[in-house]
């Protein structure tokens, strides 16, 4: 008599981190993952382009499966290509002939949205709109969802889970504040969730009942060279906005850590599951630290397909690498990748000089790289 052995599935959660173009990268990633049939996904907390990838990926697996998720998240993304540059100068023609000259550059971004665009028109709307069924997501959605945005009053953190997630939620998750208005929500007005959890990780490791989640992480740590450009340091500041909250909630867990090291009995009280939970990483940093400042606001499809096929490689090796360890061990020591000073910006993979040449073999036609 033969006896069949059923190996139950690893489950896994996601944090999305945003970057407006460059979450392509993480589309690359979730399309691997999904095409891995031995795992499943079970919460994702997400924000700005990770909020994009988040609701594609949940629309798709209450529509059909793993299959249908792929199949939305390339949808939306060859959506975004189609909807051309999101900075919305094309919807001024004087401001964005300016914006076309190096010389007058600076000044065409001293206007304000609420200027350039004074009716509000964001593609971004009609996009998710057309791509997602929200009322299905909220209702049939086998995956829970954490959104991110932030209160423009207080600059709080704002949650939208998936039973209150409407395209506004998403909106205002992605909402950068040069360039769009701010989204309002039940009288509450709302700006980029980066500026508050990019992502929220303290609170899907407290919540989710898996142990285990992979950050993907898309925002270099530290970028080279000194901005002295009205836009560039604009791009320069929002980078270090971006990536602050991340590090004070990696801060927090480290220091729980610290505190119940040694102790017998084990961590216990509210922060207690930061303490064990499993946190795992996928670096974009040796791609998207070659590319321009401004490249997270050009949705070149060369660049799109460039990254989309980075995030595809490294989670192929981040799964040959560590597949077996979901469940068991963390395989990032957070401490020394997000606390600890460094004078480059790390990849996952080889080394940024690597990233930097491949980049630039790649994608030079279409995208501003720096030497």
């Amino acid at each position: 008599m033969q006896v069949r052995l059923f190996r139950r599935n690893i489950r896994l959660n996601l944090a999305l981190q945003g970057g407006g173009a460059h979450g392509a990268f993480t589309w690359g990633v979730l399309d691997r993952l999904l095409e891995d049939e031995e795992l499943d996904i079970s919460w994702v907390s997400a924000t700005s382009a990770g909020a994009v990838n988040a609701v594609a990926i949940a629309a798709g697996l209450s529509e059909g499966g793993k299959s249908s998720a792929r199949t939305k998240l390339r949808g939306v993304w060859e959506a975004v290509h189609k909807a051309g540059v999101p900075d919305l100068m094309r919807l001024n023609p004087f401001l964005y002939g300016l914006s076309r000259a190096p010389q007058l550059a600076q000044m065409a971004s001293l206007w304000s949205p609420y200027e350039f665009n004074p009716l509000g028109f964001d593609p971004l709307r009609r996009l998710l709109s057309e791509s997602i069924d929200f009322e299905k997501l909220r209702n049939a959605s086998p995956i829970e969802l954490l959104i991110a945005a932030t209160e423009v009053a207080s600059g709080r953190a704002r949650i939208f889970r998936r039973n209150e997630l409407t395209v506004e939620a998403v909106l205002a998750s992605a909402c950068l504040p040069t360039l769009h208005h701010a989204v309002e929500i039940d009288g509450v007005a709302y700006w980029d969730g980066g500026f508050s959890a990019n992502p929220d990780i303290k609170t899907l490791a407290m919540e989710s009942p898996v142990e285990d989640t992979l950050i993907v992480q898309l925002s270099p740590l530290v970028r080279q060279g000194l901005p002295t450009g009205v836009r560039e340091i604009g791009l320069h500041v929002n980078r270090l906005a971006f990536n602050a909250p991340l590090i004070r909630e990696i801060e927090l867990i480290e220091t729980v850590r610290e505190c119940w090291q040694g102790r017998l009995g084990g961590p216990r009280g509210r922060y207690a599951k930061l303490a064990t939970h499993r946190f795992h990483l996928i670096e974009a940093g040796r791609y998207t630290s070659a590319l321009s400042a401004d490249s997270t606001m050009k949705p070149d499809w060369t660049l799109l397909n460039y990254l989309f096929s980075a995030g595809r490689d490294e989670a192929d090796k981040w799964l040959g690498q560590h597949r077996a360890s979901i469940g068991r061990r963390a395989t990032v020591d957070l401490r020394e990748r997000f606390l600890t000073p460094q004078r480059e910006s790390q990849g996952s993979g080889s080394g940024v000089a690597d990233g930097r040449d491949s980049a630039k073999a790649k994608v030079s036609a279409t995208a501003d790289i720096p030497d």
